[in-house]
């Protein structure tokens, strides 16, 4: 898609501003740099605030450099080191350990997410700018993955009500040369190729590229497809006081679409209920229930971003970043939608699946302007980090959709034998249900201040105003529609530290979600005429530093949200509710030992749709959101050379739909990994994963789209440093 003139002025006038502000300022000893280096030879090679292993120390995502322990919210951060011990490459890998946040299927062609029980496919961030198109997003290029609990509106924006992942990407070093190429195979013949190459160039600047090639393969049948992914980067100085950092990222993926097993058989007239609810269909862990070739999904992605920084002087500091980003995709599946126990509909009568599909294709330019403002400073016997912010920016997206028309049945479902493997009538895609161009411009400026009120109290307070004016060309039904918001977000925290370590924290934050959905590609008559969804979120929590290497934190809840459209089936059926979810959430990570380190937590959640009842008065559960869920990863070194790790993950039961008629059994995985160092520049690891080969559902879409997961698999990986 090309870039339109409006993106083209703004970006120009973005660089301009930028670079006019760095040549007025007087030049002094630099501050912070924009990437790591300049230290010792010793250094790590890791991002600021942050230690070698498993703990963090900050976190990039909040904006102020604040210690996590001074900050008023839970946020939960992987760090390089433990996404490299569990060889773990996806979003969907990550959040097995994270409490509080699980996995969703994502109809087989994106991460979709679901955090304190809101579930998202837009609320993910790198470097702290909204990347917010659906996609499956690679962790080759990442020095730690940051997951921030509640509604985070006044820091990120629009959505987050649950929470946001943001990926802090490696960035060039200064000071040396380095580098670091991997390759890895499982069982089922999947692999993956990667390299990590730093080049300074001078005193003062540093090249780094980073690159994969990966192909997929799993369990199920007909699965494959592949990845490629560059990233180079540049940053250099200018003077003492100020920084560039420009990268640029093309990511292509081109793979299967597999949306799962149908719930369980049932008899016609024996249907699936809250009081009776179906489980998955068992039986068909390996089971295509699509049509191999047409159920594939591919994107192509170019990402350009520029970070300026600039340090007027030791106590205030101007950074600023553009992104732009140029998004196609495709996304075509056949999928099940029903199955019956001896369905009189086929002659003779027998078990039988139903089948839908559908071809969607969505075309998106994003430009996002984002600049912050710091000062660090003391009035009187107040300490001040003061953070003064703005953003701005426009996301073009162009989306069309087929349905599928089965020949056989002159209908867009059709109903088939249950079988395997599954035979798909004939079939095309011929006529549009959709077909939109949407045109959303924002605005944002906030205002934040956290004090220092002496040693042992601190307090935060900011505000956040947001504007959206959306505009949407339905081709399809000859409509045009508009729509405009402006919401506040505030955000209010206390701290109480007894002790340099720990510290006690309440905090009140409020986010909100425009009635045309976190990816804005359509509004209707109806909900272009409706408030934004709110979310408000309270809580208290503790965080100790045990050491300055091992971190406890544990925190209790309460997120409430209004004004929602509540999806209730399969067929699109939704009324205006609400949900509140209460819970608790407990994290240990760190060094227990030299020796052993450790990652467990634990989270209990109760989801409750409000205003939305069943017959029987009974009140519902939100979907997919476990009551349970506790994770233990833990690595210890016998040697300098030899180590191993050991992992545990269990969620309890959840609902695969907001009308709870289908429940996804609980289970418990176990995870193991043998790692050796064969020289000071090469390792071998083995990663097992579902050791005891348990038979268990990970995700779900809906109650006929639900995700078996893999057997027992094992991944060997080699690494080469020079």
């Amino acid at each position: 898609m090309p870039v339109n003139i409006e993106l083209r002025r703004s970006l120009g006038l973005f660089t301009s501003v930028g670079l006019v502000a760095l040549a007025a300022s007087p030049v002094h000893a630099s501050a912070q740099e924009l990437w790591e280096g300049g230290g010792s030879d010793d250094q790590e090679i890791i991002v600021t605030g942050e230690k070698q292993g498993y703990v963090a120390i900050s976190s990039a995502g909040l904006k102020t450099d604040t210690p996590l322990i001074d900050t008023p919210q839970t946020v939960s951060v992987l760090t390089r080191e433990q996404l490299d011990d569990q060889a773990l490459q996806d979003i969907g890998d990550i959040l097995r350990y994270t409490p509080g946040a699980s996995i969703g299927q994502g109809e087989g062609n994106r991460d979709q997410i679901t955090i304190r029980g809101q579930n998202t496919t837009a609320d993910f961030f790198v470097d702290g700018i909204r990347d917010d198109v659906q996609y499956f997003r690679p962790l080759y290029n990442i020095e730690r993955v940051e997951i921030h609990k509640g509604p985070n509106a006044m820091i990120f924006g629009r959505g987050g009500g649950g929470g946001i992942i943001n990926r802090v990407t490696k960035s060039p070093v200064a000071d040396r040369q380095f580098g670091e190429a991997s390759a890895s195979v499982d069982s089922f013949g999947a692999f993956y190729l990667s390299g990590d190459l730093n080049l300074p160039v001078g005193d003062s600047a540093a090249f780094r590229l980073n690159g994969l090639y990966e192909e997929f393969d799993n369990h199920r049948d007909f699965y494959d497809g592949r990845r490629f992914a560059i990233n180079p980067s540049f940053g250099t100085e200018l003077g003492e006081r100020s920084r560039i950092l420009l990268s640029y990222e093309y990511v292509d993926d081109n793979r299967a679409v597999d949306r799962g097993n149908p719930a369980e058989l049932r008899a016609a007239g024996d249907a699936c209920s809250v009081a009776d609810p179906c489980g998955p269909l068992a039986g068909y862990r390996d089971t295509l229930f699509g049509q191999p070739g047409t159920n594939r999904t591919t994107l192509q992605a170019h990402i350009v971003k520029l970070r300026v920084e600039h340090d007027f002087s030791d106590e205030l500091t101007f950074a600023s970043t553009t992104h732009y980003g140029d998004y196609d995709k495709l996304y075509r599946n056949i999928y099940p939608v029903d199955s019956v126990s001896d369905d009189i509909r086929l002659t003779p009568a027998a078990d039988s699946v139903t089948l839908d599909g559908y071809v969607d294709t969505t075309d998106r330019e994003n430009f996002i302007s984002q600049g912050n403002l710091l000062w660090t400073g003391e009035t009187g016997v107040l300490g001040h980090s003061l953070l003064l912010g703005y953003e701005f920016g426009q996301q073009k997206s162009a989306n069309a959709r087929r349905d599928v028309l089965f020949a056989a049945s002159n209908d867009d479902q059709i109903v088939v034998p249950l079988a395997d493997p599954v035979t798909v009538p004939a079939f095309t895609f011929p006529a549009f249900s959709r077909n939109t161009m949407s045109d959303l411009k924002f605005l944002s400026l906030y205002v934040q201040d956290q004090i220092s009120l002496g040693d042992h109290f601190d307090i935060i307070g900011g505000v956040r105003f947001d504007r959206f004016d959306l505009d949407v060309n339905d081709i399809q039904n000859g409509l045009l529609l508009s729509r405009t918001d402006e919401k506040f977000s505030p955000r209010f925290g206390a701290i109480y530290k007894p002790q340099e370590n720990i510290s006690l924290y309440v905090s009140y934050a409020k986010s909100f979600l425009p009635r045309s959905g976190d990816q804005f590609l359509t509004l209707t008559p109806s909900n272009a005429n409706l408030a934004p969804e709110t979310f408000e979120n309270y809580e208290i929590g503790v965080k100790y530093d045990l050491t300055s290497e091992l971190s406890l934190t544990a925190a209790l809840f309460r997120l409430d949200r209004d004004d929602q459209s509540i999806l209730l089936d399969n067929q699109g059926n939704t009324t205006l509710s609400g949900s509140r979810t209460e819970g608790a959430e407990f994290q240990l990570v760190g060094k227990l030992t030299e020796r052993l380190q450790i990652n467990a937590g634990y989270s209990y959640l109760d989801g409750q749709q409000r205003n939305a009842t069943t017959v029987g008065g009974q009140e519902l559960r939100l979907f997919q959101v476990p009551e349970h869920m506790v994770s233990l990863w833990t690595k210890y070194d016998f040697t300098t050379q030899f180590a191993a790790g050991l992992g545990v993950t269990h969620q309890s039961s959840q609902f695969a739909t907001n009308d709870n008629s289908v429940r996804i059994p609980a289970f418990t995985r176990f995870d193991a990994a043998l790692y050796y160092k064969l020289s000071e520049k090469m390792q071998i690891q083995l990663n097992v994963e579902n050791l005891f080969d348990e038979t268990y559902y990970p995700s779900v879409h809906n109650n006929d789209n639900i995700t078996t997961g893999e057997p027992l698999n094992a991944r060997l990986t080699v690494k080469f440093g020079f």
